[in-house]
């Protein structure tokens, strides 16, 4: 087959998928050469799709001839997701607002939490992710949250997973983390300590939609405000239950979209 042996019986969607993917690895520029090594496809192959990508928008060639992501990527990417951040916007701006805490909303995206929405406050804390990043759900407020409100089955299939440890911190035991999720759930926040970034804690509650888990909303906080980051659980869950009236009227799948699975 053309391309060589290495992508034989591979589809053009797929090749495409991984050229993509080698992006979201790096996180940065790239060169013909660490494309078609991080996708695992011959140069040649990899020249060709990579120019028809840059035509169309979807990577850019820079000065120093390195590829990076596109604008037209970006652009299509804003639809991802786009009526949950809509209407939830306004009410996360007014968490920061409230609070001048880093705030965020984050959906479950299979075994990580996808952030949706994130305002950044002027406080110095380590940035453990951005607007369309993910983490492991059971390293983060937002993510325990959601894990604690899910379906048991959910809840059970993720413990039964090999934990991934970000810091010292981080919770992977997972007898013990199945005991502080039905504490969550009692409670009804979830908090962090220094278990995604050191220098960070971090304070979640829940965002139903229509009885069932959507979303987790949090704050981020510098460690030394740890002990006082339960005062923020008021306004936290004012603006909790304001989103879930502001997209009670839109169904979960729509709200969504592909997040849920």
């Amino acid at each position: 087959m053309a391309g060589g042996s290495r992508d034989a019986g591979r589809s053009v969607t797929s090749r495409v998928l991984a050229i993509l993917e080698a992006f979201e690895k790096a996180r940065g520029s790239l060169s013909l050469t660490e494309i078609s090594e991080g996708s695992g496809l011959p140069l040649s192959t990899t020249h060709r799709l990579v120019a028809e990508l840059t035509d169309w928008g979807f990577l850019s060639r820079g000065a120093n001839g390195r590829y990076q992501l596109g604008i037209r990527l970006w652009e299509l990417a804003q639809n991802a997701g786009r009526q949950l951040r809509e209407a939830a916007r306004p009410f996360v701006q007014d968490l920061f607002s409230l609070t001048g805490e880093t705030s965020q909303l984050a959906v479950r995206e299979g075994h990580e939490v996808l952030y949706i929405e994130r305002i950044y406050g002027t406080k110095r804390v380590p940035r453990a992710s951005r607007v369309g990043g993910r983490l492991p759900m059971h390293a983060t407020a937002v993510g325990k949250v959601i894990l604690a409100f899910e379906e048991e089955w959910v809840r059970i299939a993720y413990l039964n997973r090999e934990l991934e440890r970000t810091t010292a911190h981080t919770h992977i035991h997972a007898g013990r983390l199945a005991k502080e999720l039905d504490t969550i759930r009692e409670q009804g926040f979830a908090t962090t300590l220094e278990e995604v970034r050191l220098g960070s804690c971090s304070i979640a509650v829940p965002v139903f939609h229509t009885g069932v888990i959507g979303a987790g909303l949090g704050l981020v906080l510098p460690t030394a405000q740890a002990a006082t980051m339960n005062r923020h659980l008021p306004v936290l869950k004012g603006v909790s239950v304001q989103i879930e009236r502001a997209t009670a009227h839109i169904p979960l799948e729509t709200l969504l979209g592909s997040h849920r699975k």
